[in-house]
């Protein structure tokens, strides 16, 4: 009796200690633990959509209501192009975002394609570049989130919306000195659109920017593992050959296993010293789904390309349409 008693706790213990192991090396995603990408790749089951009011549009009509023709044959060409679309509380505030996000949605699902809708509403929004500040007040920063999300789910199109979560917002809080405010409202984000279960991306800046053990640490407390992944290099010029490269290094040092998009809109020549409307630059290629074997779901345009920075080098403010500079983009990628 005794005998079989020591058995009986020594394989008690056995036990104890796998079950030990199993919970450090998930802990850790090690082994067959590695994160799972929650949900599929949209990218690959939809086309991208296309804003049929976007402002590179309605600038290429107004271009050739100036005599012309070629130039804004060379804007409709770039406004067919699928780009993300901006939600800013200036423009949709809180109790019309709703409005707005439902009739994009009744859109895309009509035409059986996937929207990129981009939050940009942070607290102390461009604190580091100062061309887009604005932003809501913290204690409203949540209810706006839960007002898109909503919209999203009154249209039942959960699984056929994609969501890039707070542009620089992350980067920049560094050099802007708040970075806890941040990374908490920015997970505030995360709670809200995994609870609605809407493919997302936290932006993760680029490859030229903050190291890749600060951008995981603050991926991992935002709650990346809780969404599809992070996103690289919206509204910059970084090549695409370096955004892979950080990407993986990051994907890494958040233990494997997520999943990343590239903005590409502007990258056909490369990233110069200088980040607001540079000139000398082209548009990258086209945006699409990919499949290569790595994280990588797709190269977007996520700013459409023709919006300017703001008012340097001589542009109009952030989000107008720069006409001699998209132009000049565009015939440099050889459109």
């Amino acid at each position: 009796m005794m005998k079989g008693m020591r058995i009986l706790l020594a394989l008690v213990a056995v036990l104890a200690l796998a079950a030990g192991l199993v919970a450090v090396a998930a802990s850790r995603n090690l082994g067959p633990f590695d994160r799972p990408a929650l949900g599929g790749n949209v990218f690959a089951e939809r086309a991208l959509f296309t804003d049929p009011a976007n402002r590179t549009l309605q600038a290429a009509g107004r271009m050739e209501a100036e005599g012309r023709p070629e130039d804004a044959a060379i804007l409709r060409e770039m406004a067919a192009v699928p780009s993300g679309i901006w939600l800013t509380p200036e423009e949709y505030p809180p109790g019309r975002v709703d409005q707005y996000v439902v009739s994009v949605v009744q859109k895309s699902e009509a035409a059986d394609e996937i929207p990129v809708f981009v939050l940009y509403g942070i607290p102390d929004r461009d604190c580091s570049g100062g061309f887009s500040a604005g932003g809501l007040e913290a204690d409203g920063y949540r209810p706006w989130v839960e007002e898109i999300a909503e919209s999203v789910l009154d249209v039942r199109a959960g699984d056929n919306v994609a969501v890039v979560v707070e542009p620089d917002a992350l980067a920049s809080s560094l050099e802007c000195g708040n970075r806890d405010e941040r990374v908490r409202l920015v997970g505030q984000a995360v709670d809200v659109l995994a609870s609605a279960g809407i493919t997302t991306y936290v932006d993760a800046g680029h490859s030229d920017w903050v190291s890749v053990d600060e951008m995981a640490s603050m991926l991992e407390e935002v709650g990346i593992d809780r969404v599809r992944g992070f996103s690289t290099n919206v509204s910059n010029y970084q090549t695409d050959e370096a955004e892979l490269a950080y990407a993986e290094r990051l994907d890494r040092a958040l233990g494997g296993g997520t999943h990343w998009v590239v903005d590409r809109g502007r990258n056909g020549n490369g990233a110069t010293e200088e980040w607001c409307n540079p000139p000398g630059r082209a548009l990258g290629r086209l945006p699409g789904f990919v499949d290569d074997g790595t994280g990588l779901d797709a190269y977007l345009w996520v700013k459409p390309p023709a919006e300017s920075d703001g008012t340097c080098n001589l542009g109009p403010q952030a989000g107008e349409v720069y006409l001699d500079q998209a132009l000049a983009m565009a015939r440099a990628a050889g459109w």
